[in-house]
């Protein structure tokens, strides 16, 4: 197992993971991140951005998820795109993922902000158990409209 900073190699299947883990739940709506502009290129858009990454988790060779951090406004960062495929979920990759997203955050940020869907309980459970508190609405000028719920956590 590696996690490593995201590639020009990776986009595709970093892209893929996304949008397949969306959609066979469902959520390849607008306002998810199935359509976000940035899927194509994600090594190009962290790396455009101060104090924003995004790293890959690798198995014998094969990117099975990932996570990002960027900047959402001053001293707050965002959790963004944290996926697995299927094949490996339940394993605890994801808990590995968010150490090394909330490690680099609190270097760079006072608090973290996340948006994602109610229905998806386990990871809701796994932001709640990371310290993550839900908020009754999403931050100003959040794009994924589709999410329903918001959490928060300061470090």
């Amino acid at each position: 197992m590696l996690i490593r900073t995201i590639t020009y190699e990776d986009n595709l299947a970093v892209k893929q993971i996304i949008q397949q883990s969306l959609k066979t739940r469902g959520f390849d709506l607008p306002g998810t991140a199935y359509f976000d502009p940035q899927l194509d290129d994600l090594t190009s858009y962290y790396a455009a951005i101060p104090h924003a990454a995004y790293w890959v988790l690798e198995i014998e060779g094969e990117i099975v998820g990932g996570v990002g951090i960027a900047p959402w406004k001053n001293t707050v960062c965002e959790l963004q795109k944290l996926y697995l495929t299927d094949a490996v979920q339940g394993r605890g990759y994801s808990k590995i993922l968010m150490n090394q997203a909330l490690s680099f955050a609190a270097q760079h940020y006072r608090a973290c902000y996340l948006e994602t869907l109610k229905k998806l309980s386990v990871a809701c459970r796994l932001y709640e158990k990371y310290g993550f508190q839900s908020l009754d609405r999403p931050l100003p000028e959040s794009e994924h409209t589709a999410m329903d719920i918001w959490y928060w956590r300061e470090f």
